[in-house]
């Protein structure tokens, strides 16, 4: 959410940097509907104060024995009482325009973010790693023979429809062993936290991160008002919501390993075939709350956490910013880094890491103490897969196939497969 003082200080400036998005303007809409809010607000307050004056005077008039000023008096003060009422219905009805209107307009950009449309205008940091050369031509990964006996589709369009897998064996515990060594880097290595979070979330939380109101139909909502989260990033922001943090509890970095639930309503016709989207997905997940001044630098340094993992399994990747057109909702600036797939010979997503600045803890009223006495500020957040488990395990399945249909695994996961260094064309880890 923004600051109200900033769009009305700086209308021009504020439509200015929503352009960049492709957003409409819509400051003069905000500030009069401030303006509404704040008049009633005065003529509220006003009507009270002469309610309170006049009841002074109806005690008065009492002990005068002045019974047709008591009358007139109290007449009136009973007219006032609706009169407030009716106010403050309206009062309520003006600030709750205002909220929602707030609540669909995007974060701003940061200055350095490139403009641009789409991912097409995207802007490549640096790449890293070479992609493999093949002496045959590689497969997807649901196509590869070591792993196709493991990863069920069918059977999972039984059970849930499409967009959906089963994992067995080998390959589920590959999955496992993915998950459990990101997390273990992640805290042994990267300072972070390891968090258990629940996967369903009142309304208010997916509103704090930016998910509600304006993209309902990306998530799914159970039938007594719950959501099923799209991401841990939900729950381990709003772990700090309606609080007031200590300048010594930041920075707060965490990490959560979740299932994570997207219905994909955008995506009709998109990466139809094996596991890449799925409804219902793993991530460990990476969230930092942190002071204003400190928050760019977390973002290099939570990119570089998620890189490291990329690094360490061996996979090719580049990182890129998005442009203005292709960001999140909640983002100030992102770095998507894509990894190598052989299978599709192009860069995919697997990880996206965030800084939104101050926005997502307007919307939570997240808040620190710069001193003992200071006035509580705004904290910033930041998120970020590190990474998400899936596309992970398509990354090292497609990238470590080999001519016979077997795949060779990366030596880092060995200790999480008892030893195992290959996955054999009949199933089985060696």
């Amino acid at each position: 959410m923004h600051d109200i003082r900033f769009i009305r200080d700086h209308p021009e400036d504020f439509d200015r940097a929503l352009a960049r998005r492709g957003e409409a303007p819509v400051a003069e809409r905000v500030i009069g509907l401030d303006d509404r809010r704040r008049a009633l607000i005065v003529e509220l307050e006003n009507l009270k104060a002469e309610r309170n004056r006049l009841s002074k005077e109806i005690g008065k008039a009492k002990a005068a024995g002045d019974e047709a000023e008591f009358e007139r008096l109290r007449t009136r003060v009973a007219e006032m009482k609706d009169e407030i009422g009716r106010l403050e219905e309206a009062l309520r009805e003006a600030e709750n325009a205002l909220r929602a209107l707030l609540l669909t307009i995007p974060n701003l950009p940061a200055e350095d973010v490139p403009d641009g449309e789409d991912e097409s205008d995207n802007v490549e940091l640096h790449r890293r790693g070479t992609p493999r050369t093949f002496d045959f031509t590689p497969r997807e990964h649901f196509e590869i023979p070591a792993v196709a006996r493991a990863m069920d589709f069918e059977r999972a369009a039984k059970l849930s429809g499409a967009r959906f897998v089963v994992l067995r064996g080998p390959i589920a515990r590959i999955h496992r062993a993915l998950a459990q060594f990101m997390l273990d880097v992640h805290t042994r290595e990267n300072g972070l936290e390891e968090v258990w979070v629940p996967v369903l979330v009142r309304e208010e939380a997916m509103i704090g991160t930016g998910q509600l109101p304006k993209f309902a139909e990306d998530s799914y909502r159970t039938e007594d008002g719950l959501w099923l989260i799209p991401t841990a990033e939900v729950p381990l922001t709003n772990l700090v919501a309606g609080e007031i943090l200590s300048h010594e509890a930041l920075p707060m970095r965490l990490v959560a390993h979740s299932q994570c639930f997207r219905s994909e309503a955008g995506s009709a016709g998109r990466d139809t075939k094996g596991m890449l989207r799925q409804h219902q997905f793993e991530k460990v997940e990476m969230v930092s709350i942190t002071r204003p001044g400190e928050s760019r630098a977390e973002l290099e340094r939570m990119t570089r956490a998620a890189e490291g993992i990329l690094e360490r399994l061996d996979l090719p990747y580049r990182t890129v910013v998005l442009c203005t057109g292709d960001m999140g909702f909640s983002a100030r600036r992102t770095h998507d880094i894509e990894v190598w797939l052989p299978g599709q010979g192009k860069y995919r997503e697997i990880s996206s890491v965030s800084v939104c600045g101050d926005f997502q803890a307007r919307r939570m009223n997240a808040r620190f103490r710069p001193a003992p006495e200071a006035k509580p500020e705004f904290v910033h957040t930041l998120n970020g897969s590190g990474l998400a488990v899936g596309r992970t395990l398509i990354a090292v399945l497609e990238n470590g196939q080999e001519a016979d249909g077997s795949v060779t695994l990366p030596e880092v996961l060995a200790p999480y497969l008892g030893g195992a260094r290959r996955l054999t064309v009949e199933g089985r880890l060696e």
